[in-house]
């Protein structure tokens, strides 16, 4: 039978919450010291979780491996030893750019043990995509793998602030050490596996994770080591986390759903979580949910759109008993999958709503409340959000405005590096301005309504025009270019990209496919335009700026709206 949360505990708990007993179950430094790696890991070593199993982890080849507490503890000194022997500090950035292995859980934390602030990169980014945040962050070290080194080699001479590089060498690769590389394997089995954590304070800089803007490079989203108490809670209370639970989150530490919820959240509750290295695959993944007896999931909609098209018939061939709780994070769930979830899954999905700028979960649809499929769900308790008008002033149930949140949650982002003016612009009139469009009900319900600019939200993944714009002018045929993100029935957005070319190229079918592979290898699989259309030229201001807005009009059959400043 599956375990249910107990409705009049949960109700209590929102009730009675206060973030200031949330600080009372975590275990504090001393001296009002915290550490998101102690709270995550080593406190743990002090009671009967010890010797309990963190991770499992399960190969893109079937190999398995399992780490325990203590085993996570210690492997993870061992690497804070080894940051520490290189000459690693506190405040340093510290990046780690690894597929799903143990060594990039290990590499995380053992980075926030020393104090440093740990990047993680997504695997499938190209070379600039790498180079763009590394050469922001002014990033000190660098761990990777052969395959992916060679991926990205070509940046590390404009690289001058980069001092390391740790190859993690899984596969027993004959390689050869360059200058300034050195083998992770080799420096572990050196290192001492006891560490004396640095005692960081709770506003002392600990997670950088990148997000896409519409008319910049990426910007570095900067969390302290207070965030855990925000994980802490919203896994306890959001994905419901129980001492016995099997949790599975699918997100890639690359993105920040992979480090709040797949490393921080469920290890600050002591839960026994399942790695997988692969990528989606609806038979595995159902696979893997039987064969480890997953009791919570956590997943992406277009996940969870992708298993829908594989039918109803394939989960009726694996034992799915074990799932009590599935939830659903990264783009607007819609109500169709809800309700599939229910009738072929055996459970809903829960969807709830956060940024990579908010570091936790701040709305969503709770295990002890009716699901209202489509909304994002109801405010977490000690959370404050409203609907704005384009003054900055509350709107009544009904209206749609601009989603806000009253600062001071201990999990929101203390700054965008180096780029204090836009991370204040993104404050007013005492409100964080999320720059998503939503509105609430009569209930209390929130509901989501659109990007508020022209960031690409693509199967989850944010996507700056601005960044795949600048790979595809790089190009040399391409003399301009404007990107859009188009409906999409799966991935809620695809990319599309309008390009003029430069004297002596003509369009073909050939070409374009040409021009996709080249964004593709320089920025990721997720930031590639799916459809490219070629104009004689694209539409402009006056000042020579080009009007996204009016090639999405023009795309979706939409009115063209003002064109005064139109470049005649």
């Amino acid at each position: 039978m599956k375990q249910m949360p107990n409705l009049e505990d949960y109700k209590k708990a929102y009730r009675e919450f206060r973030w200031e007993d949330i600080e009372k179950e975590l275990d504090w430094l001393g001296d009002g010291k915290l550490n998101i790696a102690y709270e995550a890991v080593d406190r743990h070593l002090k009671t009967s979780r010890k010797n309990k199993a963190a991770f499992v982890f399960e190969g893109k080849d079937g190999a398995k491996e399992t780490y325990t507490f203590f085993e996570l503890a210690k492997s993870s000194s061992r690497f804070a030893n080894v940051l520490a022997d290189l000459g690693a500090e506190k405040g340093d950035r510290v990046f780690v750019f690894l597929d799903r292995v143990p060594e990039l859980y290990i590499s995380v934390l053992g980075t926030l043990k020393i104090g440093a602030v740990i990047g993680p990169l997504f695997s499938a980014f190209g070379p600039d995509a790498v180079k763009d945040r590394l050469m922001d962050s002014e990033a000190k070290v660098l761990i990777t793998s052969p395959r992916l080194k060679n991926k990205i080699e070509e940046i590390f001479n404009d690289l001058p602030d980069l001092e390391h590089i740790i190859i993690v060498n899984r596969d027993r690769e004959n390689i050869e050490l360059c200058d300034g590389e050195v083998s992770y394997e080799g420096e572990m089995a050196k290192a001492e596996d006891d560490f004396d954590i640095v005692k960081t304070s709770k506003e002392d800089y600990a997670v950088m994770h990148y997000t896409s803007g519409t008319t910049g490079k990426p910007k570095g989203v900067v969390h302290a080591h207070a965030a855990i108490k925000g994980h802490y809670a919203t896994a306890k209370y959001v994905l419901d986390l129980h001492e016995d639970d099997i949790y599975w989150c699918t997100a890639d530490p690359g993105w920040v759903t992979g480090t709040s919820y797949g490393i921080f959240g469920p290890w600050s509750n002591g839960v026994t979580q399942v790695i997988y290295e692969g990528g989606f695959n609806a038979k595995k993944w159902y696979s893997i949910i039987e064969a480890y007896r997953v009791t919570v999931w956590y997943t992406a909609p277009t996940a969870i759109r992708m298993l829908m098209r594989f039918g109803d018939k394939l989960p009726e061939k694996f034992d799915l008993s074990s799932l009590r709780h599935a939830c659903s994070v990264g783009e607007p769930l819609n109500p169709e999958a809800v309700v599939w979830g229910e009738k072929v899954i055996g459970i809903p999905f829960h969807d709830n709503w956060w940024q990579t700028e908010t570091g936790c979960i701040l709305i969503a649809n709770y295990p002890v409340q009716d699901i209202k499929p489509g909304s994002m769900g109801r405010p977490f308790p000690g959370i404050s959000p409203a609907i704005l008008d384009d003054g900055y002033r509350e709107l009544p149930p009904g209206r749609e405005g601009h989603l806000a949140i009253k600062p001071g949650w201990p999990s929101m982002f203390r700054t965008y590096w180096k780029k204090e003016d836009v991370y204040d612009s993104r404050f007013k009139n005492g409100w964080y301005i999320t720059g998503d469009k939503a509105k609430m009900d009569e209930d209390g319900y929130f509901w989501f309504v659109g990007r508020a600019d022209d960031v690409i939200n693509t199967a989850g993944h944010l996507v700056g025009p601005f960044e795949v714009e600048s790979a595809l002018i790089e190009h040399p045929a391409v003399a301009e270019a404007g990107v859009i993100g188009k409906p999409d029935p799966i991935v809620m957005e695809t990319i599309k990209a309008f390009v003029s070319l430069k004297e002596g190229f003509v369009p073909s079918e050939e070409l374009k496919h040409e021009i996709q592979r080249f964004v593709k290898k320089k920025l990721s699989s997720a930031a590639y335009p799916r459809e490219i259309e070629f104009l004689d030229t694209l539409p402009k201001t006056r000042s020579g700026k080009i009007m996204r807005r009016l090639l999405k009009a023009r795309e979706l059959g939409l009115p063209e709206g003002d064109t005064s400043t139109l470049e005649r």
